[in-house]
């Protein structure tokens, strides 16, 4: 029997599934669009979202077959926000991506709630979030029958043909409306921002049955749903002491587990980590907003590149960048700066800067944010880091993973499995159904390569944090 898994991306969505033994067997992956109407608004269409979601999945399905599937898990870009009608199934508006930066001023206008905001949720009081983005849409939208979620209640909303609206711990984290020391929406945050309770889905633990997927011709259950962060950590065997990883995806996310205890940090993310077997972890978590996206930036809106696959062989070949520094605040800038108007800057321009030179700054970039939190992720937890497990596309590069070992001076630990987002929501959903346990996960990652740090090797990293000053203040005199 296979495992199969909705991995639904800010790109792109994609089906695998999994044998008993973790083996993957089929996968399907189609992108949908982004669109940017404004400067700093990010919005996808909910029904290119499911359209692709439906492709993908039916031709997986088709491929393992429909007597052979035993569940279906499902983990998801978190954050966006999209509010739908019950009476038509429609959309009201495009969903809000969590890289929209929209509600910067509502935020800025509701800045004396922060700290409330920051001790009930453990996040910050920022645009990121889902809270905000509900309320914009509200606020231009009336109706009686609207239901809000995240990407994960809007496509069980559709696989169950409208009969559960729910979501998981760890998204319902992510709205800014949940309370995360009680796992339930909290009154005084859903009266702060006007939410009325009526339109939120469901809190259900991570490992719990959401309904059945009744769309092959015969029920599939849906079990095993996180967020892609969460899950991501999961699946690199997260609830282990000293484990901190770093997706590189769209975005970069570093998290690190710390059990049953809420470990604030003033420029770090608190939230859930999982909630499954009667048992609630949290985590501490530092979201980049600008990762792969900056790769695909050259390539899409610059034609620098024509696939991300040459920025390896571009950035081997030059010795540095020149001078050039980025700041990739395309979308503003995460933790730990938490800077809703700082803009993106390309710094040390001269004559004899080629195409190859702003390649490198812009895979160094990458390396230098991720830094940026881990040292900030270093300070809190007691453990330390000697290694950090990796995975997202953007781990391939072996430039930038060779780089990041060498800034970070620690080891990176890539894996065979690459895919850990869909990886970690597979294994919930097995654990889940009692296909597999907590030691199966452990056994079933694999490592692929270990990146050991260069001695000698000297970073241009404070260089690069001068650079995201200058971010800031040109965002500030916009």
């Amino acid at each position: 029997m296979a495992i199969v898994v909705l991995d639904l991306g800010t790109t792109g969505n994609r089906a695998i599934a999994y044998s008993e033994d973790g083996v993957r067997l089929f996968q399907a992956y189609e992108e949908f669009k982004l669109s940017t109407p404004q400067p700093g608004w990010v919005e996808q269409n909910p029904l290119d979202i499911w359209d692709s979601c439906y492709r993908v999945l039916s031709d997986v399905v088709t491929k393992v077959g429909i007597d052979q599937i035993s569940v279906i898990g499902l983990t998801n870009q978190r954050e966006t926000t999209i509010v739908w009608d019950t009476s038509t199934g429609v959309p009201v508006y495009n969903a809000i991506v969590w890289q929209c930066r929209r509600t910067a001023d509502m935020c800025h206008q509701l800045s004396e709630y922060r700290d409330l905001v920051k001790s009930k949720t453990g996040l910050f009081l920022d645009p990121y979030f889902s809270a905000t983005k509900l309320k914009w849409i509200l606020d231009r939208v009336q109706s009686r029958t609207l239901r809000f979620g995240t990407v994960d209640s809007w496509i069980i909303w559709k696989l169950t043909q409208g009969k559960v609206h729910a979501t998981d711990s760890t998204n319902a984290s992510r709205t800014m409306l949940l309370n995360i020391h009680t796992g339930q929406y909290d009154d005084d945050l859903l009266s702060l921002f006007g939410i009325p309770k009526s339109i939120l889905p469901e809190v259900r633990p991570c490992d719990a049955q959401f309904g059945y997927c009744q769309l092959f011709g015969r029920d599939i259950p849906i079990r095993g749903v996180m967020g892609d962060q969460q899950a991501s950590l999961f699946g690199h065997g997260g609830w282990q002491e000293g484990i901190v990883k770093n997706t590189y995806g769209t975005g970069l996310f570093l998290m690190a587990s710390t059990g049953q205890v809420v470990s604030p940090s003033d420029r770090l993310i608190s939230t859930i980590a999982w909630d499954f077997s009667g048992r609630r972890e949290y985590a501490m978590e530092g979201s980049i907003f600008t990762g792969g996206s900056l790769i695909q930036w050259l390539r899409d809106e610059l034609g620098m590149i024509c696939s991300s696959d040459e920025t390896e062989s571009l950035a081997n070949s030059v010795s540095d960048t020149n001078g050039v520094v980025i700041v990739p605040a395309l979308s503003g800038l995460g933790a730990p700066f938490w800077d809703a108007h700082a803009r993106g800057v390309i710094m040390g321009l001269s004559r004899g800067v080629t195409r190859a030179h702003i390649v490198r700054a812009a895979l160094e970039a990458l390396a230098y944010q991720t830094k940026s939190v881990a040292d900030e992720m270093m300070a809190s937890l007691p453990q330390g880091m000697t290694t950090l497990r990796v995975d997202g596309g953007a781990c391939r590069n072996t430039f930038l993973m060779q780089f990041q070992a060498d800034v970070l001076s620690c080891s990176i630990d890539r894996p065979t499995e690459l895919e850990t987002t869909a990886f970690g929501a597979a294994l919930m959903a097995g654990i889940a159904s009692g296909i597999w346990t907590l030691d199966d996960g452990i056994k079933l990652r694999q490592s692929d390569r270990v990146f050991v740090p260069t001695p000698g090797v000297e970073s241009q990293y404070l260089r690069w944090t001068q650079a995201v000053t200058y971010s800031q203040a040109f965002g500030a005199q916009i």
